[in-house]
């Protein structure tokens, strides 16, 4: 594999997942009204259920929204990445993906692009939203706009890794719904997304706590959280990293086009 070639691969990849993202406009739109709900309603509901105080020590729904909006960038990040392993499982329906795979170069390159497309779509999407959040007056530092930059990168990279290794599993498109959203919504509930950990373990829910602390959720939003204010957390940084080496592995491993050849072969001999 030359460099000539492998960007070539990564162009045509590119462009051709981002074609797509264009022609369908529900999409994006669908994708910024989610969080954009949450930003608003839900906030606002916690101050209209509990009065002055919305989850102490958040005195306003104003603040509460500052502290939700890492959380819903990555739920946008999140359901880009599903939304992207959705496409995979389409394209290996309708014989794209074993295409692609039997191309000459490498299988974990061209699954590497795929991911790498995914990533700039989330990235549209994201800043997107960050736009929806300036005009609903969410102060969010300006710096943090491209302090984020990498933190957006590297967890959209391993909630897309994720989605891929799902993909291998899911043999039918009918059936990945379902999947998502046994995947989707136990990563964002049991996350710091909408509520601080110390507040479950605070009341008593110490097994939903434990739990969270293994989620890989969890450090991609604590990792945003802190990049937006031009910090860093190591710790969050070094487990959505090693997330996403074994995720990307596990689905490069999984997607073996002699897998596919070597299962006809047994059908057609039995």
């Amino acid at each position: 594999m030359n460099t000539v070639h492998a960007f070539n691969a990564f162009s045509a990849l590119s462009s051709r997942e981002i074609g797509k993202f264009l022609r369908q406009k529900g999409r994006l739109f669908s994708a910024l009204v989610r969080p954009a709900l949450w930003l608003l309603v839900f906030a606002a509901g916690f101050q209209n259920v509990f009065g002055v105080a919305v989850i102490p020590p958040y005195e306003s729904y104003i603040e509460y929204e500052v502290y939700i909006t890492p959380g819903l960038l990555c739920m946008v990040i999140l359901f880009n990445g599903m939304q992207s392993s959705l496409t995979m499982v389409y394209d290996r329906e309708v014989g794209v993906m074993r295409l692609l795979l039997t191309a000459p170069l490498p299988r974990w390159y061209i699954l590497f692009c795929k991911l790498m497309a995914g990533t700039l779509l989330s990235l549209l999407q994201v800043y997107a939203f960050l736009v929806i959040c300036w005009l609903f007056d969410v102060d969010l530092p300006v710096y943090g706009l491209l302090s984020a930059l990498p933190a957006f990168i590297i967890s959209a990279l391993m909630l897309g890794a994720l989605g891929l290794l799902l993909s291998v599993s899911v043999k039918q498109l009918e059936n990945f719904a379902g999947m998502m959203n046994f995947v989707i919504f136990p990563m964002f509930f049991m996350s710091p997304a909408l509520y601080p950990l110390w507040k479950l373990e605070e009341a008593g829910a110490e097994l939903v706590y434990q739990i969270a602390q293994f989620n890989p959720f969890t450090h991609a939003v604590e990792l945003v959280r802190f990049a937006l204010y031009g910090q860093l957390n190591s710790e969050s940084l070094f487990v959505v990293a090693g997330f996403f080496v074994v995720f990307f592995i596990l689905a490069v491993r999984g997607y073996d086009p002699q897998r596919g050849s070597m299962s006809q072969k047994g059908r057609k001999g039995g």
